[in-house]
């Protein structure tokens, strides 16, 4: 099966860094305890809402892990690289469709960091913090599909990231705008509900909420199953988008570089 194929391949090359990816790991956990400790001090004057000080401990600390399966894939899928290079051309006469080439790697990606960065730092975390654990199986299954949805989320939108460098050359400048509004507007170090009002209802108008925002909720049992219809939606929406930006890039397809 193509799609296995794809993703093994994506998945064994990334083994051969498992030593240097345990220091992204040590920083990220640092990073997270970094956050966690921020929240612990304004917990000792503020009540924290519906959260209470252990609810926002586990929160911060579960989106710091689904950072790695979320957050942190391949720059703009490398299409990017592959326009400067020419590569680009051979890749969209494959007999296979381009996003669907590209989408079959990032989850061999994905599938490697959450076995060896995600699952590490969630395991650290459950050792040293009071962290939140769902009591239900059925809890850690809707959050499970949260999370995969919002990884395929992450897949279009970096490949329409990526799509762009056939139009601008340089689209690397707008992963980095994808990011910065991610961890604005995704509910990763605030929730959603507590952003001044124009942000909030600019977060809720945008697919962002359901990059970590919703699993986190679904994680802490604050949410239903019921809103996942809204990253099924965004999903759909942005595979249909994804299917028409391709049929484009085989209509202009301009070679910078080799």
């Amino acid at each position: 099966m193509l799609f296995l194929t794809l993703a093994r391949k994506t998945y064994r090359r990334n083994l051969q860094y498992r030593g240097a990816h345990m220091v992204h790991n040590l920083a990220s956990a640092i990073f997270g305890f970094i956050y966690v400790s921020i929240w612990v001090g304004i917990g000792q004057s503020q009540s924290l809402g519906t959260y209470g000080l252990n609810g926002m401990i586990s929160y911060v600390a579960f989106n710091q892990v689904s950072l790695w399966v979320v957050s942190f894939l391949t720059n703009g899928l490398g299409i990017e690289q592959s326009v400067r290079t020419g590569q680009i051309a051979t890749d969209l006469m494959r007999p296979v469709h381009f996003f669907y080439q590209l989408m079959c790697r990032e989850w061999g990606q994905i599938a490697y960091q959450l076995l060896y960065k995600s699952i590490p730092i969630y395991a650290l975390y459950l050792l040293v913090l009071p962290l939140h654990v769902p009591s239900s199986m059925i809890t850690f299954l809707w959050t499970a599909v949260a999370l995969a949805l919002a990884a395929y989320i992450s897949i279009c939108i970096n490949y329409l990231i990526g799509a762009a460098a056939l139009w601008t050359t340089e689209s690397r400048w707008l992963y980095w705008v994808n990011y910065a509004f991610s961890m604005l507007l995704s509910g990763f170090l605030i929730p959603v509900e507590w952003l001044p009002g124009w942000l909030r209802v600019l977060s809720h108008a945008s697919f962002y909420p359901f990059l970590h925002y919703i699993p986190s909720k679904l994680y802490l049992g604050l949410e239903d199953a019921s809103s996942l219809l809204g990253s099924a939606g965004w999903c759909a929406l942005l595979t249909g988008l994804c299917l028409f930006v391709t049929s484009r890039m085989r209509r202009k397809v301009e070679v910078h570089g080799g």
